[in-house]
């Protein structure tokens, strides 16, 4: 028998014993329990394979040694294993390589080897931050243990004497990382291994104490990068091959086996593993620099001599030590309540870090705040939240150490609380620091910035409780603003800016602004009280960037600011604009439909979104028809309007393309006369045009109807949550036409992965009904699921 085939037996071996470890239904193992077990089976393989490859045993100048997950007794199922066959110059050693290496290639272990002598591993680590990293993480496998140790102490040695030099170089090489793989904090499916804290930022963690520049990891940092480990075995024994990213539709069962209650709660507890990680990589990556001696000071760099860096005064109490915001010598945190605000606020605004040891004095001493608040704290918080951006660290820095939940309490409930809709980019507490960094922007538009500001931080705190959010939020506000010291009236303006703060942007994107009902029913809601309207409207905005990308869009942006000048309108005692009828290039176009029987498009490009008007002999399934057409040319639809002029339809859309430029007019009226006469087959082609895009939504959640009687137009408004998908707006009118009602007006409101689309929707005139009864929307509803799904 020759050498390939006895390698691939008793690799297969190896395999086979792998496979067992993870087949389903044996008992199971727990995710460390594994890890170990993997180890310890690629370790006695390989200690037996060496031999037989001849590494031979003390004093043969020849070892095999194990880096990266096996080297750190981390083996997670399916990984490559990292080896290196460390030598004295042996000249035998390729033949013994080779015997190593090709049993593990022929059978699909995936591998990643090299053969070096002790010299020749130290100048690669040199050169290769990677390769410097991996030899920290030496472990002895086989062979002269001699060469093994001699390696590890000269590696460490090396790191330890060059960490100087590469501190930029491991900084800039994990915003490399970060910036490819996003923020497992923040991420719907995140990279486990190399997003932003994640397992490899622990091993940067580990780098750094190796080079005796930082403390070993702290207990809260080991317990995270076990939940990581955890979390990483689980989903490659459920996806049984190698991966990193925790993929939604993975979530659920990673969850179950990690004895967690669903995804989301496996979500929030990696989010808060992650952000101990980053937040110990931040302070630990600060410790090092100021640890490391400067260059060009020569005998003086470690000299009681040197100078220690320049203590700047910020506020205080609190002064610029270095690079990081600091206590002075004479501060005393026990006796002055506002001290920790004013150290926050000066960290932010001048954007440096809080030291780590001001932030462990001050969560050991400083005193909570008795309500009411002092006048000075208040004043300091204010001033905190109104410092832009800079906020974002410090509110993390502060919360990692446990003093942002001192001073507001129920803070626990949204701490790393992932969202539900995939159109938020951020956890709910970080989605808060965001808001009110943006709302910082925005306190010259409104009258009261300090309502505006304490409102963003808080306008979600109610989310993570089973109940409606907005109304949870406004009973905690109550109970913050008292604890704060606000004056009553501010308390009531404070709580109503909690509780009404989706009531903008949900009237705006799903109901008729032009309908002076639904501007009565706004104003009546806010009592009337204008200053109560304009933080609505500012927070708005702040809630709405905050959320994620193109969430406020020119369009959303343009329909609240009609709302809210409507709205003002209304409290001033003004007459409220009429509806606009139909220009005269609308009219004149519907007449000439009319003439020739043939339907056609009108477009007009706007600043915010482009007008399509569409024009054809009135007859029923009109806009669904419109709508597939404009769907086939990658355009969104925001609203639509469904208008007559002398026995024409004459449907108005606004509209912006998903992606380039708008289509042209021509293809556009070819495809609608196609659709009206029924030569164009819509649903195939919509169905077409989804597959080539990816296809329908994967597990979606299911849609959902919601009516609501309140128009004065008699029209009933139904509402439809869905999944967005390619030609929904076509299946889903087509199935209210089917249904037999007349639609007067859309709206559809995109956010991320979901919409929300409203339709107001009458019988038929000369029907004899009256209204929609409760069987005709149960037949409605029906059909409406049924195109949504």
């Amino acid at each position: 028998m020759d050498n390939d085939e006895a390698a691939v037996v008793t690799a297969d071996d190896l395999v086979r014993a792998r496979d067992r470890l993870l087949a389903p239904g044996r008992r199971r193992l727990t995710g460390e329990s594994l890890r170990e077990a993997l180890v310890d089976l690629h370790e006695f393989w390989l200690t037996a394979h060496a031999s037989q490859a001849g590494v031979g045993g003390p004093g043969g100048g020849v070892a095999l040694v194990a880096v990266g997950g096996l080297g750190r007794r981390e083996l997670v199922p399916y990984s490559d294993l990292d080896l290196l066959l460390v030598h004295n110059g042996h000249k035998g050693v390729d033949e013994i390589a080779e015997k190593l290496w090709y049993p593990l290639w022929n059978s699909g272990i995936g591998l990643d080897h090299s053969v070096r002598t002790v010299g020749e591993a130290l100048r690669v680590a040199a050169g290769d931050l990677r390769t410097a990293l991996g030899l920290l993480d030496i472990r002895h496998i086989a062979g002269d243990q001699e060469i093994s140790q001699r390696l590890t102490d000269s590696a460490r040695q090396a790191w330890r004497s060059g960490v100087r030099t590469r501190l930029d170089e491991m900084s800039e090489s994990a915003s490399r990382r970060w910036a490819r793989s996003g923020e497992i904090a923040h991420r719907v499916e995140p990279d486990l291994k190399h997003g932003r804290g994640g397992l490899r930022d622990v091993t940067l963690l580990d780098a750094l104490s190796a080079a005796q520049l930082t403390d070993r990891p702290s207990a809260e940092v080991n317990e995270a990068r076990k939940l990581l480990l955890d979390v990483r075995t689980e989903l490659r024994r459920v996806a049984r091959k190698p991966r990193d990213v925790l993929r939604a539709q993975d979530g659920d069962e990673v969850a179950t086996a990690l004895g967690l209650q669903d995804r989301f709660t496996l979500a929030r507890s990696m989010s808060s593993a992650a952000r101990t990680i980053v937040y110990a990589v931040d302070v630990a990556m600060r410790t090092a620099r100021a640890a490391v001696p400067k260059r060009g000071l020569g005998v003086f760099a470690r000299s009681p001599l040197r100078r220690t860096p320049a203590r700047r005064p910020l506020d205080e109490g609190v002064v610029l030590h270095g690079s990081e915001v600091a206590l002075a010598r004479d501060a005393v945190p026990s006796r002055d309540p506002a001290l920790l605000l004013r150290v926050a606020t000066a960290a932010a605004r001048s954007k440096h870090p809080i030291a780590a040891g001001t932030l462990a004095k001050l969560a050991d001493s400083a005193p909570e705040l008795r309500q009411p608040w002092p006048r000075e704290a208040r004043d300091e918080l204010l001033a905190l939240l109104g410092s832009g951006t800079g906020l974002i660290d410090v509110v993390e820095a502060l919360d990692r150490t446990g003093l942002w939940g001192r001073l507001f309490p129920e803070w626990g409930a949204v701490r790393d609380l992932p969202p539900r809709d995939a159109a938020h980019t951020w956890t709910v507490d970080r989605h808060l620091v965001q808001a009110t960094a943006h709302a910082a922007r925005l306190v010259t538009r409104v009258s009261r910035p300090d309502l505006l500001l304490l409102g963003t931080l808080v306008h979600d705190i109610g989310k993570g409780r089973q109940a409606d959010h907005s109304e949870v939020g406004a009973a905690l506000t109550t109970q913050i603003a008292e604890r704060l010291g606000l004056w009553p009236q501010d308390v009531a303006t404070l709580t109503a800016l909690v509780r009404h703060h989706l009531l903008l942007p949900h009237t705006a994107t799903r109901r008729d602004v032009e309908d002076e009902a639904t501007v009565r029913r706004v104003v009546d809601t806010l009592g009337g009280d204008p200053v109560l309207l304009e933080l609505l409207y500012a927070l708005a905005e702040a809630d709405a960037v905050a959320t994620g990308p193109g969430v406020w869009s020119d369009w959303k942006a343009s329909l609240i600011s009609d709302l809210v000048a409507r709205c003002r309108t209304a409290m001033a005692g003004d007459p409220l604009p009429k509806p606009e009828p139909l220009d005269q290039r609308q009219q004149d176009l519907a007449q000439a439909v009319l003439d020739s029987g043939k339907p056609d498009v009108l477009i007009d490009p706007g600043d915010h979104a482009a007008t399509v008007t569409v024009v054809a002999p009135d007859r029923p399934g009109m806009l669904s028809r419109a709508a597939g057409v404009l769907a086939l040319n990658s355009l969104e639809v925001h609203a639509a309007s469904l208008r007559s002029h002398e026995g024409a339809a004459v449907d108005v859309f606004t509209v912006s393309p998903r992606f380039g430029s708008l289509p042209d007019v021509t293809l556009l009226r070819e495809q609608l006369t196609r659709a009206l006469d029924g030569s164009l087959a819509l649903a195939d082609k919509l169905a077409a045009k989804e597959r080539d895009y990816g296809g329908p939504p994967q597990d979606p959640p299911p849609p959902k109807v919601l009516w609501f009687d309140d128009e004065s137009t008699g029209a009933v408004v139904l509402e439809l949550r869905a999944a967005d998908r390619i030609g929904l707006l076509h299946h889903v009118a087509d199935a209210l036409e089917q249904s037999g009602v007349d639609i007067v007006w859309a709206r559809v409101s995109t956010l991320g992965s979901t919409v929300v689309d409203s339709f107001a929707v009458t019988v038929p005139r000369g029907s004899g009904a009256d209204g929609i009864d409760a069987g005709h929307r149960r037949r409605i509803e029906r059909a409406v699921l049924l195109a949504a799904r």
